[in-house]
């Protein structure tokens, strides 16, 4: 309760700060900087570092060594100076996100890290995340919520951002960034520094636009643009709209840079299953067909894509998708890189359609591969059933 409390008090001390007539323009912040003490900046960023505390505890964090030594070193690699003074964290939800603290938290959802390609694309988005912190986007829009008068709002949400801590369910999260999402000019102004950051440390422009593209074909992939509430495009530019203007700035660098597909799907390799099992819990089965087919031309190992698109087919169980199922399984185990839990899948599939011989082998394939299974006992006794 003393953490409620003191939000509490924070908070309001936040609106009561807020006398001053038309804000200021704001200078960039520099590497480094932190507000002078008496400011409404600095209230922000005391507001936030609680809700960081909260984060590191959340039990949502992906706290990997190398795969954040991995995304540090692309935010570095973006901007040396900058990079020291960020903290970074890896947020363990399926959706595509990614988000800048005014205190220099970085958050990237696994989510995201599952739909880019490479290493440009992802040096794109962090690129675009740091513009946000540099240009001081936070304040901004906390002076121009003081001036609409809607300053409860913002007490509402951040007070329950710092006492029932940051990471909740999507609702929470889209409910925050309702009152604190950035204005559709500071993403497009974020949009241009972060193309610039990854042009000049050497990364390739024309992956910048595929990033949208591939996301726009996702959201488009039920055959209409989904109605659902999202946290990243709640206020951002129509996707259209950022595809044809960053196709427009790749032409300046056509031919330059490099995309870095091998060192990020190496990077993310070990996490790749659980985030594809995290996917499919959503159930946007024609949103998660489409990100199938870009980690499968990303060059993720085809047996683990076909597996994971049978079990798209199995857990969905429309008309004929066992039967997809099966031969999205059989392909996997053809491949290189299927797990060995595809045995156990293909032997539910063939049980489902009434083909228990193969079943049977399907699923004695299955203990064969994994000796000390935890469901072992389990699947002995699918087996006996089917004798």
């Amino acid at each position: 309760m003393t953490g409620i409390r003191h939000s509490l008090a924070l908070a309001a001390a936040l609106l009561l700060a807020a006398c001053a007539g038309a804000p200021e323009p704001l200078a960039d912040l520099q590497p480094g900087e932190r507000p002078d003490i008496s400011s409404d900046e600095a209230g922000l960023w005391m507001q936030m570092d609680m809700v960081e505390k909260k984060l590191k505890t959340s039990g949502h964090v992906v706290d990997d060594p190398k795969l954040n030594a991995y995304i540090r070193s692309v935010t570095c690699r973006l901007s040396p100076e900058y990079c020291k003074h960020l903290r970074l964290f890896i947020v363990q939800t399926p959706h595509f996100n990614a988000s800048m603290s005014p205190n220099g938290t970085m958050q990237v959802w696994t989510g995201t890290l599952l739909r880019v390609q490479n290493e440009a694309q992802l040096a794109y988005i962090l690129g675009h995340e740091m513009a946000h912190y540099i240009r001081r986007h936070s304040v901004q829009k906390w002076r121009s919520i003081r001036r609409k008068s809607d300053s409860m709002a913002f007490f509402t949400v951040t007070t329950r951002m710092a006492g029932l801590g940051f990471v909740g369910d999507l609702a929470d999260l889209a409910s925050m960034a309702s009152v604190m999402a950035f204005s559709r000019d500071h993403e497009r102004e974020s949009d241009d520094i972060g193309f610039d950051f990854m042009v000049k440390a050497g990364y390739a422009a024309a992956e910048a636009p595929k990033t949208w593209q591939a996301l726009l074909a996702e959201s488009n992939a039920d055959g209409e643009e989904k109605k659902k509430p999202s946290v990243f495009f709640a206020s951002h530019p129509a996707i259209g709209e950022r595809v044809e203007t960053l196709q427009a700035k790749t032409r300046a660098h056509a031919g330059q840079g490099e995309a870095r597909r091998k060192p990020f799907v190496k990077a993310i390799r070990r996490f790749r299953r659980d985030w594809l099992r995290d996917e499919l819990r959503k159930r946007d089965f024609a949103g998660t067909r489409v990100v199938l087919a870009n980690l499968a031309a990303a060059g993720h190992p085809a047996g683990d894509i076909k597996f994971f698109e049978g079990e798209l087919y199995r857990l969905r169980g429309d008309d004929g998708d066992l039967h997809e199922a099966i031969g999205a399984y059989r392909a996997a185990i053809k491949a290189k890189g299927a797990p060995p839990e595809v045995h156990r899948s293909l032997g539910l599939a063939y049980w489902k359609t009434n083909q228990p011989k193969p079943a049977r082998k399907s699923f004695r394939r299955y203990l064969a591969a994994m000796p000390k299974a935890g469901d072992r006992a389990m699947i002995q006794s699918y087996i006996e059933q089917l004798k």
